[in-house]
């Protein structure tokens, strides 16, 4: 009898790990983007910030929704329950998901309304200084951003590195 090459366990895997990228993957280039954005044309930090709360809710949670289907998927077939890594995986997705929904969207909204206020008050003389409302908002988003970039990361080392 003939074995099939790839099985719907490597499949589920591989659609997994595509979820992870597609979800996560953009978010560890915004430093580098907001902060050329503020040097090179501050104007478009609004249109930044909206797009980067449409990702949330159309790629990120949507994709964290297959993420977590395929990790569910996968420790059912593969009898991992038990294992460490799984429930690791499971808060992750859990956590990630409540810091987007409950402190990210609302900063990303913020960020948006609060610097376009400050682009409308400036003069366009001299270099742009974005008020502390938009500082605090930028903030936010930096660290929990952080904060759930790490738990990402971390993830995929408990993944990789289970015994």
């Amino acid at each position: 009898m003939l074995v099939p090459a790839v099985t719907g366990y490597d499949v589920v895997m591989a659609v997994h790990i595509m979820a992870v990228v597609i979800a996560f993957g953009w978010t560890f280039s915004l430093p580098v983007v907001y902060t050329v954005a503020a040097k090179r044309d501050p104007r478009s930090l609004p249109v930044l910030h909206r797009i980067e709360l449409l990702i949330f809710r159309y790629v990120l949670y949507p994709s964290l929704v297959v993420v977590l289907l395929a990790g569910i998927f996968l420790a059912s077939d593969g009898h991992h329950w038990k294992e460490f890594f799984v429930q690791w995986g499971l808060a992750a997705v859990v956590v990630i998901g409540g810091l987007v929904g409950a402190l990210l969207m609302p900063a990303s909204r913020g960020a948006e309304e609060s610097v376009a206020t400050d682009l409308a008050a400036w003069s366009g003389e001299g270099e742009f200084k974005p008020g502390p409302q938009y500082l605090a908002f930028a903030r936010r988003l930096s660290r929990v951003g952080s904060i759930a970039s790490g738990l990402v990361l971390l993830t995929i080392l408990f993944m990789t590195i289970k015994p």
